[in-house]
């Protein structure tokens, strides 16, 4: 897996995108960023150590849920009856006549499933929040370099117009004009760089072992070339089948609340002297629902679980809507860079010489010439940020159809 370095003294605003589908049904362009350091790192944090341990209690009490209902028990007696001594000891067994066991052991099993789909979720969550904050921290790296780019130039700038200003070329108000633009550009410098500074610290709280020359997000974003959905995405979506696994759960519960109308019995042998005469017994015992048949419960049982499927049925619904909206803002942002890519290409440094040399010959005075700088600054800036839509709509696309391991795989 290769490193991706963040080392740059300019600002690069060209993305290699293809506009080229795939015949299968995914295409990834090999990313940089390496994708087993951003497991371990993600595998450390906070949040998912919580969120495993939970998984794991969850699966004890799947495991629990696998072991017999019940327990034999034993009891002793023991008496005095005039010179003679009584004693007994016994053994007794409930049945599980109605089989709720096998019940039981269907809910650990959907237990499973749903924790286990819950974490993987979470870590997926974990890792787009990740990588968008990489985005970000690199978008306000790139904005913070043409801030100062633009700084430099104003400076120079400004030396410039009070020279020909002494000379009789310029002038008092062509070196306000330039003072007051390079004042504004330093408020800005200063919030951009307020912006970088909370950016880095976003990253260091999701990525601990993160340092800016090390790790970074690729320049050409992931790489998806094709944004045609599987059919299956929405049906295996981690979510989706979470939600799926707790509406099973409380069916098989409601079924076991029905069972639990049905009263199992207990059988017991014993055995023991009265005084000189050795005694054998067996007991049966059974529970008789007269007073509470508990049909109330089993009936609160199957509410629950239809309120279960209504939310499942919900989950998928939203899903659904999530990746098709996420589809549309991840071609659109893909369509609106790649247009200023093309209005761009090639223009940046040409359009800042020509700019200067017309001010120079005296074919642009200086009002129209820094509104000029600032139009291009602000052409820039937008390239920068669409670059981020981009790759931000990138991430949370494969997040919404399921998919983002797999592209951090390739």
């Amino acid at each position: 897996m290769k490193f991706f370095s963040a080392k740059s003294a300019g600002v690069v605003l060209f993305i290699g995108l293809s506009a080229s589908l795939s015949v299968s049904c995914f295409a990834f362009a090999k990313p940089i960023l390496s994708s087993d350091w951003l497991d371990r790192q993600i595998n450390k944090h906070p949040d998912i150590v919580s969120a495993r341990e939970l998984m794991n209690a969850e699966f004890s009490k799947a495991q629990g849920s696998k072991l017999p209902l019940y327990n034999p028990e034993l009891s002793t007696g023991f008496e005095r009856e005039g010179d003679g001594n009584n004693f007994n000891i016994g053994i007794s067994q409930t049945i599980d006549l109605w089989d709720k066991q096998a019940v039981n052991a269907a809910i650990g099993d959907k237990i499973i499933t749903a924790a286990s789909k819950q974490f993987t979720y979470a870590v997926a969550r974990k890792k787009a929040q990740a990588l968008k904050a990489l985005i970000n921290w690199q978008l306000a790296m790139d904005k913070s370099s043409l801030a100062f780019e633009q700084e430099q130039q104003l400076d120079i700038l400004l030396k410039i117009v009070t020279k020909r200003q002494k000379a009789g070329d310029l002038g008092p108000v062509d070196a306000e004009l330039t003072f007051l633009n390079l004042s504004q550009l330093l408020n800005t410098t200063a919030q951009i760089q307020a912006q970088l500074t909370q950016a880095q610290a976003e990253v260091n709280e999701l990525l601990p072992d993160w340092r800016p020359d090390t790790q970074a997000y690729p320049r050409q974003g992931l790489g998806v070339t094709n944004f045609q959905v599987a059919e299956q995405w929405l049906t295996q979506h981690p979510q989706v089948l979470a939600s799926q696994a707790l509406w099973q759960i409380q069916k098989s519960k409601a079924q076991y609340a029905m069972l639990e109308t049905k009263a199992d019995p207990t059988i017991g042998i014993s055995a023991g002297k009265n005084d000189v005469d050795n005694v054998v017994g067996v007991t049966f015992s059974m529970p008789l629902n007269i007073r509470n048949d508990h049909q109330a419960n089993a009936k609160a049982k199957n509410q629950q679980a239809i309120a279960a499927e209504a939310n499942f049925r919900s989950v998928m619904r939203k899903q659904k809507y999530l990746i098709q909206a996420s589809t549309a803002s991840l071609i659109s942002n893909k369509k609106y860079l790649a247009r200023w890519q093309q209005l761009m290409q090639g223009r940046g440094e040409h359009s800042a010489q020509l700019l200067e040399k017309q001010w120079q010959v005296g074919d642009l005075n200086t009002a129209d010439y820094l509104l000029a700088l600032q139009q291009r600054a602000e052409g820039l800036y937008a390239g920068i940020e669409l670059q981020a839509q981009f790759k931000i709509s990138e991430v949370q696309w494969l997040l919404n159809v399921g998919q983002l391991n797999m592209a951090l795989s390739y």
